[in-house]
Parts: C-alpha cells; sequence; structure tokens
C-alpha cells in the first residue's frame, strides 16, 4: 500500500492576486539589482521516462522547445528512459556542456537530489519541473497543486459513484514519485469522509507500469469476488489497465475508473463509457513557467514566484509556481481540444466519429 508519509509537502496561502500571476505566470522581475537584459548561457532539461505517461515527449518537451526558442535561450532537452544511470550521464555531459540552468524531473527523489548538488556545486542553477526532489537542493519548483489533482479524482469518482454505497479501490502512482503520493493524500482527503465509501484495497503501482497495473487490480478482483464499485486510478494509463480487467469480467462500464492526464487513450475511454473522468493539467502552461524561471536565471534576475512548498526530508521551502488542474468528464472534453492539447482528428477518428458528434464534439 502506498503510504501517505514524508512526501507530503504544504503550500503556503496564495492569494487571488498571486493565483493569476501563477496561472499566467508573469509579472516583473523582483530581483533588485537589475539583471542583464539579455539572457546569457544554456538551459538543459531532463525529462524522466516514456513509461509513466505519453506526457513527457507528446507535450513537455515540444512546448518546452516553443518556449525557449520563443526567448531565443540555447537548451538542451534528454530524456532519461526510466533509467537513474543514464539520468546521472546526461547531467554530467549537460553540466560539461556548459548549462548554467538545469531542471530536471526526477526518477526518484534520491538520484534527482545528487545530481542537483553535483550542479549546484558547479554553479549551475537547478529547477524542479513537476515532480519536488525530496531532499535536494532545487532553487525552484514548477508544477501543478498536486494535493489538488488528488483531491479532483476523488471527488470525480464520488460524483461517477453518486449516492449509493460502494466498495472502492485505490491504484496508486510509483512510490518512489512524490506527486503519486501527493495524488493519494489529496483523494483520500476527499474520499475517507463519505461514509458511503469503503476502501477495501490499496497499492502503489511500480514505475507506473500498466501490465504491472493490470496484474494489481485483477488480483485485488480476484481477492474480492468482483465486489469493486469504483477505482481511484492515478493516471490514464493505470486506469486503462484497470478497464482491461473490467472487460476482462464483463464490468468495463458499470465500474466507475478515474485517469490523470487527458491523453487520447483516456479521452477515448470516457467516450466508450468505460472511464468516468480524467484531470487534465495544462502542460503548456507548466512547461512556459519552467522556461520563464529558466529566462529569469539566465539574465541574472530574481524569477517571480507565488509561494513556497515544503521539502520535509530537506527541511525547506522551495520558492514555487503552482498551476490548477482541471477535471474533465464527457461534457467537458471539448476544453482539452480547444486547447490543442488533443487533436479532434486524432480523438474522433474511426469508430469514435459517431462518439464524438454524439458528445457535440
Amino acid at each position: 500500500m502506498l503510504s501517505r508519509r514524508k512526501g507530503i509537502v504544504g503550500l503556503t496561502a496564495i492569494t487571488a492576486a498571486a493565483a493569476l500571476t501563477l496561472t499566467a505566470c508573469g509579472g516583473d522581475s523582483d530581483d533588485g539589482g537589475g539583471g542583464s537584459g539579455a539572457p546569457k548561457g544554456k538551459v538543459g532539461v531532463i525529462l524522466p521516462d516514456t513509461k509513466s505517461s505519453v506526457r513527457w515527449e507528446n507535450f513537455d518537451r515540444p512546448y518546452l522547445e516553443q518556449a525557449f526558442k520563443a526567448a531565443g535561450v540555447e537548451y538542451d532537452i534528454q530524456n532519461a528512459e526510466g533509467d537513474t544511470q543514464r539520468f546521472q550521464t546526461i547531467a554530467d555531459q549537460m553540466i560539461t556542456n556548459g548549462v548554467t540552468v538545469l531542471a530536471v524531473s526526477g526518477l526518484d527523489s534520491a538520484s534527482a537530489a545528487a545530481v542537483q548538488r553535483k550542479a549546484q556545486q558547479q554553479g549551475v542553477k537547478t529547477i524542479d519541473y513537476d515532480r519536488l526532489t525530496l531532499g535536494g537542493v532545487a532553487d525552484y519548483y514548477v508544477s501543478f497543486d498536486n494535493v489538488r489533482v488528488g483531491e479532483e479524482l476523488g471527488r470525480g469518482l464520488a460524483k461517477c459513484l453518486g449516492d449509493k454505497k460502494a466498495n472502492i479501490v485505490y491504484l496508486n502512482g510509483a512510490p518512489t514519485d512524490n506527486n503519486a503520493t501527493l495524488f493519494a493524500q489529496g483523494a483520500h482527503k476527499v474520499l475517507d469522509g463519505m461514509p458511503g465509501f469503503t476502501k477495501v484495497a490499496e497499492q502503489a503501482v511500480p514505475n507506473w507500469d500498466a501490465q504491472q497495473a493490470a496484474t494489481i487490480f485483477e488480483q485485488m478482483w480476484t481477492q474480492h469476488d468482483g465486489e469493486i464499485d469504483g477505482v481511484l486510478a492515478a493516471n490514464d494509463g493505470v486506469g486503462n489497465a484497470a478497464i482491461s480487467i473490467l472487460k476482462k469480467n464483463g464490468a468495463a462500464g458499470k465500474v466507475p475508473v478515474t485517469g490523470q492526464d487527458a491523453t487520447l487513450q483516456g479521452l477515448q475511454n470516457i467516450l466508450d463509457g468505460n472511464q468516468c473522468m480524467t484531470v487534465y493539467k495544462p502542460v503548456k502552461r507548466e512547461a512556459e513557467a519552467a522556461a520563464k524561471l529558466a529566462v529569469a536565471l539566465l539574465k541574472g534576475e530574481k524569477p517571480v514566484t507565488d509561494g513556497t512548498v515544503r521539502d520535509p526530508e530537506g527541511k525547506r521551502d522551495v520558492p514555487s509556481v503552482l498551476l490548477m488542474p482541471i477535471s474533465i468528464f464527457k461534457d467537458d472534453i471539448k476544453r482539452v481540444l480547444d486547447d490543442g492539447f488533443v487533436k479532434r482528428e486524432d480523438l474522433c477518428k474511426g469508430a469514435y466519429a459517431s462518439k464524438c458528434e454524439k458528445a457535440g464534439l
């Protein structure tokens, strides 16, 4: 079971005005001494993998590239492909090749913290991108409010289940991913206080691996003789794994399943009626926020932030920019399409053309 443990972080109060700044990641520099006016140096970005979510290569990379190009900044973006040794090697190469700002989405806190300390020793500023490195030394953190993501998952499942009494299971994300801890925290915050819902099983999915998620859920299904009424799945990939087992047992569409990331697969599962909702995180805003922080650092300026997030292992408050997630049910899919996050021609092709038309897409 995924423990709601030391990975929990706290966000300082954000005023309404600051929240608007957060969304736009705008504002004037607050360096006091004035920057150089032009960015000097190079940005390195290390993405974690291609397995936990399609977002990293399909969205984060192109959005980051677009933001850096617009700012006229030299950059290097690489993917660690789920390998901590590769993560370390990429970091070493980037530092050797002269990056002055390094943004990382760690595979785990220990390896990411080691990279950050080495970068710090070389005078390189670091940014935690999407995932907070517990015990790390990042100068800044950019992400979504991940406890809020979990709350949206919890509220989504509750909405799909309605007033009936229900046995629910949790398929949490990787135990090495601090965000997964926060998602679970937020979901429990909502669902634990609802007397009609009974948690009958909960387990983390190693490395967010869909195949392992399917195995875990099938074991849950067998252990409880199919008496499972709802699945709190931490992302669309894990949710799809659960749906595959529900299909195998003739229960797909009868048992609400949540998801996250508003992937093509997740949205099609929603159109099919097999997934009740997903949580959409406008990655473009996150990438733009990270790029804005990096550019400010390259200019010698103090970046604008909106609060701090507590790192309990490092016993410090990390200056942060946190963005708000959005719940997506069938009636909300148009919002994802309007943002260009998923293309209509991809979502609505083939057998989904009539389903899109019926959903007003």
